[in-house]
């Protein structure tokens, strides 16, 4: 209940008090950072939070990626090319192949196609591979300054800093080049939302790949998933999978491939 009300009370930080001066360089970052821990401390961000908040620093290549993300102006036909479809086809089978009592559970458990999730993993991180390289809360609290998608990244910058309070990641923890986190890559606010303990240690983590991997079956679950019904365009679920990614080409190529690992 607590990280319900959170969630509610970050929604509504920057109506309820002055919000943060935004800024499209590195010159006020510093005076925002200041700013944004009363912001912060309004919406019950406790001494951890906030000095992980003072020890950030401008992420320069997280604005430029930001501002430069080309890959979603390719056709489907490059795209797949460029983000190795049939590797991670091939790759996403023989995953199901060796692990299929898990795949199973997690299918029976949410009602969402293992081809789906498995699809996502390998789009998100090649399956694990690489799950960024990126100071987390330094490149989320940037994009909460920049002016140019201050609304959408000022709740998941106060998330992080509610992660850091509960010690589930760290000042120094690292990412996506947006602040991504773990095997399937969840904003920090979607952790908090949509994050599961899939292997039941009582944390978590989404760096272990059971818990990422329940994290996002859940995540589509919430988000209208219809166990049963078909995913890709024109059919049911497909606008579920939107909601993973606001990218078309992004969506098509996930459905597409999870039609293919399934068979």
């Amino acid at each position: 209940m607590r990280t319900m009300a959170l969630i509610a009370t970050f929604a509504l930080t920057s109506t309820a008090a002055a919000a943060a001066t935004c800024g499209n360089d590195a010159s006020g970052f510093n005076s925002w950072k200041q700013q944004f821990a009363q912001e912060a401390t309004a919406a019950g961000i406790g001494q951890r939070g906030l000095a992980a908040l003072a020890n950030t620093s401008y992420a320069q290549r997280t604005i430029n990626a930001d501002r430069n993300q080309i890959s979603f102006r390719y056709s489907l036909d490059e795209f797949m090319r460029i983000r190795g479809a049939d590797t991670i086809v091939a790759q996403g089978r023989r995953k199901i192949a060796n692990n299929p009592t898990f795949y199973a559970n997690l299918e029976a458990r949410y009602g969402v196609p293992a081809s789906v999730i498995v699809a996502i993993h390998g789009m998100e991180t090649a399956f694990g591979n690489f799950m960024g390289d990126s100071n987390v809360l330094s490149a989320i609290t940037t994009l909460a300054y920049d002016c140019r998608r201050s609304d959408f990244f000022t709740p998941h910058a106060l998330a992080a800093l509610q992660l850091v309070d509960q010690g589930s990641i760290s000042a120094n923890t690292i990412g996506a080049m947006h602040g991504e986190l773990g095997h399937t890559q969840f904003l920090p606010a979607n952790v908090i939302r949509y994050g599961v303990d899939g292997d039941g240690n009582g944390v978590v983590d989404l760096t272990n790949q059971t818990d990422a991997l329940y994290s996002t079956a859940n995540f589509l679950r919430q988000k209208g998933w219809q166990p049963g019904q078909g995913y890709q365009e024109g059919e049911r679920n497909y606008a579920v999978i939107q909601q993973w990614n606001a990218a078309g080409v992004y969506q098509k190529a996930i459905a597409i491939m999870a039609a293919r690992i399934a068979g």
